[in-house]
Formats: structure tokens, sequence, C-alpha cells
């Protein structure tokens, strides 16, 4: 019997990391043997616990690997036909591939219209226009320091300065990160809005993994470091196991995939 891969259908990949590793001070590996692929025009999500080594994967694939203690030990990174793997954060960013970090995303005393302006070109106006359009909150507040603004204000504003660097696919790190759920659902919305109108491939890495299945249309669920599951967000939400360990289904927040009896059997799921 043909057995289904979870990879049909969805498209020659933009961007196509293969068998990823990354080590820490040469000895802990943080991520090992992980592939991961995003189509044009689509939004794939990375769910899973904190410290998983999901960060780890986006930092890796995006240049921003935070010390010389951290490196790149095997795998590919490919954007197209060009081999990131290497780059520096600047050379992978002006090959459009731009991420929104965990931290450090904003000019914190400058105000909100003075943090999009930073970017700004004749060529990319009609961008900065698309920002106030999807952030209407941003338009209204262009004159209020970045620094005195609310969380999910925040997010949004670092989320409208990486679309004025006109990515290709974008990466973005934890975004539900100390914001409320329902503030985490709207800018997701909007984020699923921006890829259907512009049709911007993006690659969402995050703990709350029910809110980032709702907008992606493929997953990968990781755990020490490994891909442990793959698949459409449909199957993933609706995935028993998946539920049961990372939707908050289970009472007990100490088990992992690792301790379900089913392992070996389900395990050519994810292949």
């Amino acid at each position: 019997m043909m057995m289904h891969s979870p990879d049909a259908g969805r498209g020659d990949p933009i961007l196509n990391v293969r068998q990823l590793e990354v080590v820490y001070n040469r000895v802990a590996t943080a991520v090992q043997g992980v592939s991961i692929s995003v189509s044009s025009a689509e939004i794939v999500t990375i769910v899973g616990t904190n410290g998983a080594g999901k960060t780890t994967t986006l930092r890796a694939i995006s240049g921003f690997l935070p010390s010389e203690d951290v490196a790149i030990t095997d795998g590919t990174i490919q954007l197209g036909g060009t081999d990131l793997r290497g780059l520096l954060a600047h050379q992978v960013s002006r090959l459009g591939v731009v991420i929104v970090p965990e931290h450090d995303k904003l000019f914190q005393t400058m105000t909100v219209a003075d943090n999009l302006n930073f970017n700004l070109s004749r060529r990319n106006r009609h961008i900065r226009d698309q920002v106030y359009h999807y952030f209407p909150r941003l338009a209204e507040r262009q004159n209020q320091i970045a620094g005195l603004m609310s969380g999910g204000e925040k997010q949004m504003l670092a989320l409208g300065m990486a679309l004025l660097c006109e990515p290709t696919i974008l990466l973005v790190d934890e975004l539900s990160l100390g914001l409320a759920p329902v503030i985490t659902e709207e800018i997701m919305s909007i984020l699923r809005d921006i890829n259907r109108d512009l049709g911007l491939a993006m690659l969402i890495v995050e703990q709350n993994a029910v809110a980032a299945l709702k907008v992606a249309s493929f997953g990968y669920v990781m755990e020490g470091g490994r891909v442990v599951f793959k698949g459409s967000a449909s199957e993933l939400l609706n995935h028993e196991d998946v539920k049961e360990f990372y939707l908050g289904g289970s009472d007990d927040a100490t088990r992992s995939y690792r301790d379900l009896k089913q392992y070996s059997r389900k395990r050519r799921w994810w292949g």
C-alpha cells in the first residue's frame, strides 16, 4: 500500500533546509538532522515547547546565530538556488530572508513613524502605506515613542519594519511571547491577510501551537532538536498524539512525545 507523503502537493520550495545540525560550544547538539521547507506564498510553522530547537533553527536560517560558540556543523540551507549557509545576517537579509526576532526588534526611543522611516526609500514608500493599512493602530500612533507602546503594538511595528525590507520570505520568532491570546490571534490573522493579499511566504516559530496552526497551511513539531511530526495544519490539529502533547490536551506537562508507546508504530507517519 502506498504511504501518504506529508509534503505532497506543496509545490517547489523557495526555502529548503536539509539535515541541519547546530552545535553549541562544540559539544551540545541543539539541532540535529532537521529538514524543513517553505513553498512560494505558503505559511509554515514550527511549533514545540521551550528548548525544542525552534529558535535556533530560525536563527541558523537567518544567519543570526548568537555567538562564535554556536555553529552549523552539517546540512544545507538554500533560498531558491542560493546557498545561505555561512553567510552573515545582513547578507541573508539582502537576499530576501528577513527575520522578526524574539527580542531587540525596535528603536525604543524613536517614534513609530521614525522606526518605519528608518529603512524607507522612494522605492518602498508604498509598502509603508500597506503597513498602515494592515496595522491601523500604527497609523494612529505615528508620533508615539515605540518603547511606550503595548506589547502587541510593538509586535505590529516590528512586523511593519520587516515588511519594509521587502522580504521574499518572512521569519517570525515567537510572536505570541508576552501577549494576551486575543492579541496573538489578531496579529496572526493580519499575517494571514498579508500572505493572502501579497503572496508573501512565511515561516513562523511558535510555542502557541494552536494559534500558529490556525493560520499556517503546513507545520513541523520539534522536540529535543529534532522534527518529530510534520504534516498539513489540519492533520496536526486533528492528530490525537499532537493534540495530547502539544496542543494542551495532556494533564501531565512533564511528558513528551517520546513517552508514547505508539512511537515506533507511528514513526513512518512523519518520516
